[in-house]
């Protein structure tokens, strides 16, 4: 399992009265996504950049479609240009992925009927390894986890964060988020600011 997976089931375990959003969560698939052709050796960072190196095979469907997707002109592409541009829709990508490989269902039985859609994980080993991860404080995969909305922030006496690709790639995720939930914000500011003319007609 990858960490971009891991992160997706985890999401997807969330109960639904703490609802995760899809655009965060895309962007911290992204930013997941970078680590994990790191440790696969498709990529290096040279300080915010992102260098692809060879296309070997990474055994994983849509970590292969990352591969391809990275420029490879340069100047190349900074991290969080990549994050905008691969996040675009990547939740649902995960959780069609998930469920193609059955590691979700759809759960019977619901008294709700607005939630019969909702797609859990199933009892398996991968879920218990990605709960395993955010449990135990794993530094990267918590942070990620908190830049998603899965879980609240680390705590600050959480083990420190080592080396600059680390922290390029944790800080391009903590800007986007941020932007978008800014762009979310001025939005509903201003839809109710528009309710509220019409309301004076």
């Amino acid at each position: 399992m990858t960490t971009a997976r891991d992160l997706a089931i985890v999401a997807l375990g969330v109960t639904p009265d703490h609802p995760v959003e899809q655009g965060e969560l895309s962007l911290a698939l992204a930013g997941a996504e970078v680590f994990d052709l790191i440790e696969a050796k498709a990529l290096v960072l040279d300080g915010d950049r992102i260098l692809p190196s060879a296309q070997a095979p990474t055994g994983d469907r849509l970590l292969d479609e990352a591969t391809g997707a990275l420029v490879r002109q340069e100047p190349y592409e900074s991290v969080e240009d990549w994050l905008w541009r691969r996040g675009r829709g990547l939740s649902s990508a995960y959780v069609d992925e998930l469920e193609r490989q059955g590691l979700t269902a759809r759960p019977r039985g619901l008294r709700n009927p607005l939630r019969a859609g909702r797609t859990e994980p199933v009892d398996s080993a991968d879920r218990h390894q990605a709960e395993e991860r955010l449990t135990s404080g794993e530094p990267v995969f918590a942070a990620l986890a908190a830049a998603a909305g899965i879980r609240d922030e680390p705590a600050e006496d959480a083990p420190e964060l080592s080396g600059d690709a680390v922290a390029a790639v944790l800080a391009a995720v903590g800007n986007a988020v941020q932007e978008l939930q800014a762009v979310r914000q001025r939005r509903a500011i201003e839809d109710a600011a528009y309710d509220n003319v019409w309301r004076g007609y």
